[in-house]
């Protein structure tokens, strides 16, 4: 019963407005982009300035490619989460980083740093289909205090769910 609006704030990676565009068809929702290399921050900035302006209730911002190795990226992440707290006066609602579950010891030096950066309110941990389950959530959880919100084990939208961690330890351990 909301109304929501998504932002392709990611404009550097090729075709990230095309994937969130598709999502924006599928599920007949307004999206905010700009045209490839320009400024995230200015996409977010616009984003938000149209949901006061049609009393959009919620904002779902995507700066899916964002390496954490990429200083200038991170620096980017920083940034938008700025404009976002300048605009709304306050924190974000939520703030999720997406970890791949194949990635190992990889998804905790991304989260450790997407930590330190934009301090993420919840993680949403992928392809947990395959043969990789994602056991390093477990102490990235722990030691981090971020938690699992999300979990998908398929690219369509139905294969994603709210994150049931007894259900996901008994996967894990099976």
């Amino acid at each position: 019963g909301k109304e929501v609006l998504l932002t392709a704030a990611d404009t550097y990676r090729a075709a990230a407005f095309e994937q969130i565009d598709h999502f924006a068809q599928t599920l007949g929702l307004p999206i905010v982009h700009h045209q490839r290399y320009s400024d995230p921050g200015a996409v977010v900035f616009d984003s938000i300035e149209k949901a006061f302006a049609k009393k959009i209730d919620i904002v779902l911002i995507d700066t899916a490619g964002r390496m954490h190795t990429a200083y200038n990226l991170m620096e980017e992440l920083k940034k938008i989460k700025k404009v976002i707290i300048k605009k709304i006066n306050r924190e974000p609602d939520e703030t999720l980083i997406v970890l791949d579950s194949t990635t190992g010891q990889n998804a905790k030096q991304q989260a450790t740093i997407f930590n330190e950066a934009v301090q993420p309110s919840g993680i949403v941990l992928t392809k947990t289909d395959g043969t990789s389950k994602g056991g390093i959530i477990l102490t990235i959880a722990s030691e981090l205090k971020i938690p699992v919100k999300f979990i998908t084990f398929g690219e369509k939208l139905e294969n994603i769910a709210v994150f049931d961690p007894e259900k996901f330890t008994d996967i894990l351990f099976a």
